[in-house]
């Protein structure tokens, strides 16, 4: 499910002159059994509330008096978030002639046309509050108090965005709270300028039009409606604008060095401005120093399921889960152990609205029998990044709604996907030219289109952390072997090059750097060409000595990689 709660007003739009009909209810019931949550969202007070609406206990949360009190059926809990009203106020509009005149936990309240006097005594008090007005009624709370700090509030409690609600109301003092919602709904006796904001306004008057939505919300969950800003622009195709929506699965692959990570950056500066909350699992520390995102884990010491399950608890918080210190052949275990926890989590609150699983060949291979298992039967809200589109789990790979294809193979890419899961090759495909990447719906009978994507505004450092203290397979280390393959000493990082470099003797050393050993791993394995370019000037300089070579090129490396990190500008 996206849409995971319903927020709705009371008066005007849950009930009829205070009463909810027993059709009403038995939708709201009806809602309640597929897992959603309820939310009443009112003006009233609550002893009032609970004397005209008994079912209330059906609800997991009620924002009482306008937005300043929160109230947990279940449980019985009040909590106010704004202060007590002040004595003198009561006092004088008492003595101003006001009435009636209702007095809450935090609310004052009365009916027009007191309104002129209500502010007046405000203005003589100095105190800082707010007017209020909901069809006729006068209220008056404290200053930023309203339904959606009320809101915002409750859906902390349930650990939910806003994002992931439906919200229905009809008045003016509905609009704070339905702007604040994933979809905002009007009911048809809804006031003009409501009608006019929401999203979706239903046929259906009051009681009947909430029906209405819930009949809508659980038939068709996220395509009750589509917003612009719900969906997350990935680059244009000529003057159209390509979106991808918080519940595709999509596929980005192409060959290494070709922009997958940049794309994938770009794509969580996006996900940051829309308010989605995104975890990347990244395997090779490709995402260091992300902006906007908690790492969890390093070289020397991995995550845990605890730890990340903690973190995504917080609504606003963006998890880059940094795989370094497992080893190739234990991250599908732990990927798999996760996962289950992490898709009960998203099962109930749709959060993070956004995975981005980098080195999915790894995490997701096709070789584990299990791969079925760890799967939620949906990978809404995903992002599979891989050099290897074959060697992810086919299980995966048939959930893909969205293949990215990048660089010179990128029709490749599309076959291979073709070729695994079953899916029809489209006929026509044109490769992509200079920065462009290949776009493709496989079930959208479509061609794929090519697409100017868009471009990050933030420059990671790419792989530092992981050639600097990760474990690269064997292929990908360095060997100290001397001229007569007399030793076997491997590198598997940078750290660990320098280390060996330092105290292996002068023979072996310059044997490697005659031959241009260094700068060939450098550029091949470490893929950094400055690096290598760097190097390889010291491996042609025959003037230099042993030592002066080691030096040029330790300090070449420790400079890039190894150093301490420097404040960053501000």
């Amino acid at each position: 499910m996206y849409f995971i709660a319903l927020a709705t007003d009371y008066d005007g739009t849950l009930a009829h002159e205070g009463i909810v009909t027993r059709k009403t209810l038995s939708a709201l019931e009806r809602l309640k059994k597929t897992g959603r949550k309820l939310i009443l969202v009112t003006g009233r007070e609550l002893p009032d509330l609970k004397r005209v609406f008994p079912e209330i206990a059906m609800f997991d949360k009620v924002v009482a008096e306008n937005g300043a009190l929160v109230y947990t059926p279940a449980s019985e809990e009040e909590r106010t978030i704004s202060p007590s009203p002040s004595p003198d106020l009561i006092a004088k509009l008492k003595k101003r002639g006001v009435k009636p005149l209702s007095v809450g936990r935090s609310i004052v309240a009365t009916w027009e046309p007191h309104q002129a006097t209500v502010l007046d005594v405000i203005k003589r008090l100095g105190l800082e509050l707010e007017i209020i007005f909901n069809k006729g009624a006068v209220m008056i709370l404290p200053s930023g108090i309203n339904k959606a700090t009320g809101l915002t509030a409750a859906l902390q409690d349930l650990r939910l965005s806003p994002r992931n609600v439906v919200g229905i109301g009809d008045a003016e003092n509905d609009h704070a709270f339905l702007k604040a919602c994933g979809c905002s709904v009007a009911v048809d006796n809804a006031l003009p300028a409501v009608k006019d904001t929401a999203d979706l306004v239903m046929r259906g008057a009051r009681g009947k039009g909430v029906e209405e939505l819930i009949g809508r919300l659980v038939k068709h969950d996220r395509g009750l409606v589509k917003k612009p800003g719900d969906s997350i622009l990935l680059g244009k195709a000529g003057s159209k604008e390509i979106y991808l929506s918080p519940t595709d699965t999509v596929l980005i692959a192409g060959s290494s060095g070709i922009g997958k990570s940049t794309l994938a950056t770009a794509l969580t500066e996006r996900f940051v401005e829309t308010g989605f909350q995104f975890c990347i699992f990244d395997p090779e520390g490709d995402y260091d120093g992300l902006q906007g995102a908690v790492r969890l884990g390093d070289g020397s010491s991995a995550p845990t399921k605890e730890q990340l399950l903690d973190l995504i608890e917080k609504v606003d918080t963006n998890v880059v889960v940094n795989g370094l210190a497992l080893r190739v052949n234990e991250r599908p275990d732990f990927f798999a152990d996760l996962l289950p926890g992490l898709g009960n989590f998203r099962y109930r609150t749709a959060r993070p609205h956004w995975l981005v699983i980098d080195e999915a060949h790894h995490l997701l291979p096709k070789r584990r029998d299990d791969t079925r298992a760890v799967l939620s039967l949906e990978l809404p809200g995903t992002v599979l990044i891989t050099v290897h589109p074959e060697a992810i789990s086919t299980d995966a790979l048939g959930l893909v709604t969205a293949v990215i294809a990048l660089g010179p193979k990128a029709k490749s890419v599309i076959k291979t996907f073709c070729q695994e899961t079953g899916v029809k090759a489209p006929k026509q495909m044109s490769s992509p030219k200079g920065d462009r990447v290949l776009f493709w719906r496989p079930h959208a009978n479509r061609r794929p289109t090519s697409v100017k994507a868009i471009e990050p505004r933030q420059s990671l450092k790419r792989h530092s952390r992981k050639y600097a203290e990760g474990k690269l397979d064997e292929a990908g280390s360095f060997y100290f072997r001397g001229p007569d393959n007399a030793m076997n000493l491997r590198a598997h990082n940078l750290m660990i090059f320098a280390q060996m470099a330092e105290g292996i003797d002068d023979k072996t050393w310059e044997h490697h750097l005659r031959a241009g050993d260094y700068s060939e791993w450098f550029r091949h394995q470490i893929r950094d060409k400055d690096l290598a370019r760097e190097t390889q000037a010291a491996e042609k300089d025959k003037t230099l000595s042993a030592k002066e070579s080691r030096d040029l090129v330790l300090n070449a490396v420790r400079r890039r990689y190894t150093a301490p990190a420097t404040a960053p500008e501000r």
